[in-house]
């Protein structure tokens, strides 16, 4: 205990030099400081769970000491070994970050990403349409959330301004596992006609979103410097009541090269968001890397997300129809409450076929 009691003091330390400005210049440093930072949340966290499960598991002793309710001590007696499984891991695991190990779980995730492939960053906005548009990216999101679900891979939101109806005006997140080699042909704009809830004469009603997916450069891969960029901190707007409108946590960096913006509010941690923010700005650079790559082999660029209008479509989404048309290889999928809960392999994989050269 007294060893988790001398990180707790080395947690705050950090929480101090994280604060102060001045680290903005060492961009090295504040990394290090970050990932010790997040290094030892995981130690007190798994405590925690420690702790919570003992309780659980004399809650569960006490009914069964009490034996009124044959049915109950059965489950609970069903309930203690599930437990002390879970305390016996939890121990393993905290003993293993205590000695300096690095945290399993995280060590079989970068495993699994070296193994499987380069993870990717979904941009999704809001094109013509109104409000619809807006339902439509959130619908969207729903979508490659649950695909992503299904393939396991991991999801990380890094940005969004959700809309005041409902769903969001943009949303950046990313996806983490062999993702841009499935993903890579959502790019472009996504068209979709239905009625909406509101349309009491039952019109048809068309808007669109546009969807870029950007892989995600790996360590090394892009290097930017301190004196690149421009930091600003805000408050947060949307979602999250008073805290989130108080707090200066929104971090908005500006590349001084190129002039690229990039902003993140969806965590109520300053450094989180400022991590966020980097990653996508890191990914937007490669893309302009590989697009200048490209236009010198080409002669041409070939551009994902046009200016979101209807003739701009590379797929339409139609509700009354109980249709997806993929307009790039000229096919048709039924189905679509399914395909929006997720299934998409027949469309990926139809993608891949026709337009994988």
């Amino acid at each position: 205990m007294n060893n988790i009691e001398t990180l707790r003091k080395e947690h705050e330390d950090i929480l101090a030099q994280l604060s102060n400005p001045e680290l903005l210049s060492d961009w090295e440093k504040f990394q290090e400081l970050l990932k010790r930072k997040n290094f030892l949340e995981k130690i007190f966290e798994t405590e925690k769970e420690i702790s919570e499960t003992k309780n659980k598991i004399e809650e569960n002793k006490l009914i069964i000491s009490g034996g009124e309710d044959p049915e109950l001590v059965s489950l609970a007696e069903g309930e203690i070994l599930q437990l002390q499984e879970k305390e016996k891991s939890l121990i393993k695991n905290l003993d293993s970050l205590l000695n300096g190990n690095e945290d399993p779980e995280e060590a079989l995730s970068a495993n699994a990403q070296k193994s499987e492939g380069m993870s990717a960053i979904i941009e999704i906005r809001a094109g013509t349409g109104g409000d619809e548009a807006a339902l439509f990216v959130g619908d969207l999101y729903r979508m490659y959330s649950r695909y992503a679900q299904n393939k396991g891979w991991r999801l990380k939101n890094l940005d969004s301004s959700p809309a005041g109806i409902g769903g969001f005006k943009e949303i950046i997140f990313e996806l983490s596992g062999n993702v841009f080699e499935k993903m890579q042909y959502e790019g472009g704009v996504h068209r979709v006609q239905r009625i909406p809830e509101t349309e009491k004469s039952g019109r048809i009603h068309t808007s669109t979103a546009s969807v870029a997916v950007l892989p995600k450069p790996k360590k090394a891969e892009i290097k930017i410097k301190p004196d690149e960029i421009k930091i600003d901190f805000y408050c947060s707007s949307g979602p999250g009541g008073q805290y989130v409108n108080k707090r200066h946590t929104a971090v908005r960096i500006t590349h001084l090269p190129t002039g690229l913006v990039v902003t993140s509010q969806t965590e109520r941690d300053q450094f989180q968001n400022k991590n966020n923010a980097l990653s996508i700005l890191e990914a937007k650079l490669l893309e302009q890397q590989i697009t200048s790559e490209n236009e010198k082999i080409s002669g041409k660029r070939k551009t994902q997300i046009g200016q979101a209008k209807r003739a701009e479509k590379i797929r339409t989404y139609n509700f009354p129809q109980d249709r997806l048309t993929d307009h790039r290889i000229k096919k048709s999928f039924h189905n679509l409450e399914a395909i929006m809960d997720g299934k998409l392999d027949q469309i990926i994989e139809s993608l891949e076929k026709n337009l994988n050269t």
